[in-house]
């Protein structure tokens, strides 16, 4: 069987950051909805607390079915997606 890590740090209420074996990822959100920005792209949860109940969907980066013809994609548009997430966080420490 093989070795997991996974570290949550809180930043500020709503916002956190996530480390693990694989990468980061930045979560921004609340209590029953949050939008995590990561390497594989923008995951969206919405859930009932305390039932159990949730739905994701992931936003990915990059285009499904890429084929050799089409160019590299950008190597910023996760750090651009990073800094979005950033910004909204402070937004809601803002008017929080």
């Amino acid at each position: 069987m093989g070795f997991r890590f996974r570290r949550s740090i809180k930043i500020v209420p709503g916002v956190r950051v996530n480390l693990g074996k694989k990468g980061a990822s930045v979560s921004v959100g609340r209590r029953g909805a949050n939008v995590t920005v990561g390497k594989t792209g923008v995951r969206t949860t919405v859930g009932l607390p305390g039932t159990g109940l949730s739905h994701t969907t992931l936003h990915r980066c990059n285009a499904a079915g890429a084929t050799r013809n089409r160019p590299k994609r950008d190597r910023r548009r996760p750090i651009i997606l990073f800094c979005i997430a950033f910004l909204l966080l402070v937004l809601m420490a803002v008017f929080t």
